[in-house]
């Protein structure tokens, strides 16, 4: 060979060697598999679940009365003190009922003078009539005396309704409690002068056994509600600020007759006895309305559901260990439970907790026991006698 050529190849050697090392190395060392995604499981339940609807009302009394005088005077006696509970019929205040006394004496005065003239009026006027009739008087004087009898009945009858007003004035002058409730701040003190305005009232009562609660739910609940016909619907208020406070039961009284177009929802009210005074108005409390009990529902931990570009959906462990992505219908959310309206079947083993790590056909490695209704998480708990230490759990 010439010299000339063999210097050409000699640089070539050590190039065309590493690369070959290069691809034989490549062969022997293939890149490690991913370690399995450490989760936390539980399995799909079929169970009972109520079906409630949660909203935050506030407290209104069953009726609010704002007492007025309707009669001005002098007040004289204030027979409550603010704050107190009084009855239907109770006497509150007592304005100074000579005034009123005086004039109901005036017209059962004028009355009964009226009344006299008009029994002479009727002798005269019969009278009269019966001379006309024989021709020993004129039919003219007879209807004279007719005419006067007429105008003397009407006198009466003006002197009754008088009479009548001036009794209604004096028994406004006792002013009684037109409802039973609680009465607010006393706006007049004794001695004051009270006047007949409404600008002016004398104290404001609330009716607060019973009492409502007020509430709205999204109108696209409303046929569910309206499924219920006339059946007693029960309705569980709560009171937040209360630390202990018991839960109340009650029962769903209104629905409104409309649909609030700027918010969705329809206004509904509550009725609770309220024996214990328990609820003030004004208010706010938690009210969960109970539409009844779901039988055989398909539910998972809400921790559970996740939602992506197509929708919720969950990831479920098949039997090779694998992550299944599934796409689901939530029908609702009750408390810390999803129920699915489809994807999923009871039985199945749903991700609760690290599913975001995952990807479709990842390996996991389950560090959660399955319980119903939520997921518990073992630690360190020692693995069952014959089972592989470190080994991946089935699910």
């Amino acid at each position: 060979m010439p010299q000339s050529v063999f210097y050409s190849i000699r640089p070539l050697a050590p190039a065309f060697l590493a690369a070959c090392f290069l691809v034989t190395g490549c062969g022997k060392d293939a890149a490690p598999p991913a370690p399995p995604s450490p989760v936390s499981v539980t399995k799909v339940q079929s169970q009972a679940v109520p079906f409630e609807l949660a909203a935050t009302g506030q407290v209104e009394p069953l009726q609010t009365v704002v007492v007025t005088a309707q009669v001005g005077g002098l007040l004289q006696h204030v027979r409550f003190r603010e704050g107190d509970e009084v009855q239907q019929g109770q006497i509150l205040f007592e304005i100074d009922p000579r005034p009123f006394q005086a004039m109901l004496q005036q017209a059962a005065a004028s009355l009964n003078r009226d009344i006299v003239q008009l029994a002479n009026a009727v002798r005269e006027a019969d009278r009269a009539s019966a001379l006309a009739t024989n021709g020993m008087g004129t039919t003219e004087d007879a209807q004279s005396k007719e005419a006067a009898r007429d105008a003397l009945l009407a006198t009466v009858q003006s002197d009754s309704a008088s009479m009548t007003t001036a009794r209604l004035n004096l028994d406004y002058a006792t002013i009684r409690a037109p409802i039973s409730g609680r009465t607010g701040s006393l706006l007049v003190k004794e001695g004051n002068l009270v006047v007949t305005s409404a600008v002016q009232p004398l104290v404001t009562i609330n009716e607060l056994r019973p009492i409502l609660v007020r509430f709205a739910v999204p109108a696209a609940r409303l046929p569910e509600i309206q499924q219920r016909g006339n059946a007693e619907l029960k309705v569980v208020a709560r009171q937040g600020g209360r630390e202990g406070a018991p839960p109340i039961d009650g029962v769903l009284s209104f629905i409104d007759n409309h649909v609030d177009s700027a918010t969705g929802t329809v206004m509904l009210k509550a009725r609770y006895s309220n024996t214990q005074g328990g609820l003030w108005p004004g208010e706010f409390v938690d009210v969960t309305l109970v539409l009844g009990m779901q039988q055989n529902a398909i539910v998972v931990p809400a921790t559970a559901v996740m939602t992506g570009q197509q929708g919720p959906y969950v990831f479920t462990v098949e039997s090779d260990g694998t992550a299944k992505q599934r796409l689901v219908k939530v029908a609702r959310t009750e408390d810390t439970l999803a129920v699915i309206g489809d994807g999923v079947e009871p039985g199945m083993t749903v991700v609760t907790d690290g599913q975001i790590r995952l990807t479709q056909g990842a390996h996991v490695e389950v560090r959660g026991a399955a319980h119903p209704g939520g997921t518990t998480t073992l630690g360190a708990q020692a693995p069952a006698a014959g089972a592989p230490r470190g080994g991946r759990n089935s699910p």
